[in-house]
């Protein structure tokens, strides 16, 4: 049963950043503009990173191969992602705070759970080392 909550746990957080890394793609504007739209800078090689990050990131999880380090590198981009576009504290026009509040707070929620993959594979990965 553990495996299998395991399993399901890390496979809906890679679709959570799969689809949207592949849309930063997709629909490259729309990224561009909401980047624009908070006065953020390098865009085009920010908005690349992040979509390669996520699609590149989603897929090891997926198949279950450097979970540690695609959870820490997905916790890393959901910070700056937090810190730089839902940023609540600051008033953008055309943008609901209180919208961005809670995207900011699931955003944490998301962040959490990956500190608890990379922890948890980490713990497996030591384990393996100690018992052979």
């Amino acid at each position: 049963m553990k495996s299998i909550l395991i399993s399901t746990g890390r496979t809906l957080l890679a679709l959570y950043f799969l689809y949207p890394g592949v849309m930063k793609f997709v629909d490259w504007e729309r990224g561009v503009a909401l980047m624009e739209l908070h006065n953020m800078s390098m865009i085009p090689v920010l908005l690349a990173s992040a979509g390669l990050i996520q699609v590149f990131a989603s897929l090891c999880l997926i198949v279950n191969k450097q979970v540690v380090v695609s959870s820490l590198l997905l916790a890393g981009l959901v910070l700056a992602i937090n810190v730089n576009l839902h940023d609540f504290w600051n008033t953008y026009e055309g943008v609901n705070t209180q919208h961005e509040l809670q995207n900011f707070v699931k955003n944490l929620g998301i962040f959490a759970g990956l500190l608890l993959l990379a922890a948890m594979n980490m713990n497996q990965h030591y384990e393996k080392e100690t018992y052979q």
